[in-house]
């Protein structure tokens, strides 16, 4: 028997609004409240509300916190000032990804690492079997909910509710700070997954449910709608932004999912440097690549991708209908030879070989 699914501190908010929920990852969490299509243009035209308290957050805390997490990921935290913020993604001695994560470096001493939610046991026992006297980390998932207002007006939003107007001008992208939404204490960063512009806001879970209705109550003449996790995949996909167990995965290295620009080889050593080392002098033997339907189908994770003749040379990772384009796009490995822009595939859809062309990703930029 499956134990029972884990629950949000927002789970009776959205029963409240009528979402349909679903399992994710060993939570039930809200897939859609009105309509994927129509949360999705929400966030691409006004502003979306997300919860994503499912996600993990892992703490590392002490005089080598810093040196402790650079050596658990890909990237150069020791390079970054506090307050800042980085993507990342953290590898076996395979050079293969674990997980991809943002690391927040609050100071010298203090880092949190947020993964996704179904990596968190494992991300936080990779973490915690190399804690040291001197860099001590703790799984303070229990502790956060977090919340992301993503969309053109989200900080109309935010303001609305009462937050400090300073927040948009002075918060750059990938940055961070305390602040508060009216009485409510926040951290507050300029981070999301979706494409467009935004926040996401850490909150204690005992004030979740009243920084939610705070939001929803003050966007509603702005046309902020709450968002499920179906929207917040469309809107990831048009964003060619990937998502761990379909675009990365424990086969999957940095280098093939175009994730190069976050291995920093010259940083020093780290797990996994000496294999991906070997892949960057080697070169890779597939590549992730954007395509979009030119035939009737809609291409759907797990799919086999064909040359012209029908011999099957990948498989898709993520697809679907794009409510911003009008057409159906899919993410997806293939050998580097054809994944050249322009290149002419077929989609195996349940047996149909459906036509496809190689496109330039990302499917959809926002305007400055």
């Amino acid at each position: 028997m499956s134990p029972p699914l884990e629950t949000t501190p927002l789970h009776e908010e959205h029963r409240r609004l009528g979402a349909k929920l679903v399992p994710f990852a060993g939570y039930e969490m809200p897939i859609q409240y009105t309509g994927i299509a129509a949360e999705h243009q929400a966030v691409r035209t006004r502003a979306g509300l997300f919860d994503v308290s499912h996600m993990g957050e892992i703490e590392v805390t002490g005089p080598d916190a810093v040196s402790l997490v650079d050596r658990l990921i890909t990237n150069d935290l020791g390079r970054l000032a506090d307050g800042r913020a980085l993507y990342t993604v953290a590898c076996n001695e395979r050079g293969t990804i674990l997980d991809d994560l943002i690391v927040y470096r609050r100071s010298a001493t203090s880092v949190l690492v947020v993964c996704n939610a179904s990596n968190r046991a494992k991300i936080a026992e990779h973490f915690l079997s190399r804690a040291t006297e001197t860099a001590h980390v703790r799984d303070a998932s229990n502790e956060y909910a977090l919340l992301a207002l993503q969309g053109p007006r989200a900080f109309d939003v935010f303001e609305s509710a009462g937050g400090d107007p300073a927040i948009r001008t002075s918060l750059p992208s990938f940055h961070f700070r305390d602040t508060n939404v009216g009485d409510i204490d926040v951290i507050a960063s300029r981070t999301g997954y979706t494409g467009e512009d935004g926040l996401e806001l850490f909150v204690a879970p005992g004030s979740a449910a009243t920084l939610f209705r705070k939001l929803l109550t003050a966007g509603e003449p702005l046309g902020l709608v709450p968002a499920g996790l179906g929207a917040r995949d469309t809107l990831r996909l048009e964003a060619r932004l990937p998502l761990y167990g379909n675009e990365l995965d424990e086969t999957t290295n940095p280098f093939e999912a175009g994730l190069g620009w976050v291995v920093k080889l010259d940083k020093g050593d780290f797990l996994g440097r000496a294999a991906l080392s070997a892949v960057k002098i080697a070169g890779v033997t597939r590549k992730l690549v954007g395509f979009e339907m030119t035939g009737r189908g809609i291409a759907r994770h797990g799919y086999p991708l064909l040359d012209t003749r029908g011999a099957v040379v990948g498989v898709c990772t993520s697809g679907s209908p794009s409510p911003t384009l009008g057409t159906n796009i899919g993410l997806g490995y293939l050998p580097p030879a054809l994944a050249a822009i322009g290149t002419e595939i077929l989609v195996d859809c349940r047996g149909k070989h459906v036509p496809a062309r190689v496109v330039a990703t990302p499917f959809y930029r926002r305007r400055s």
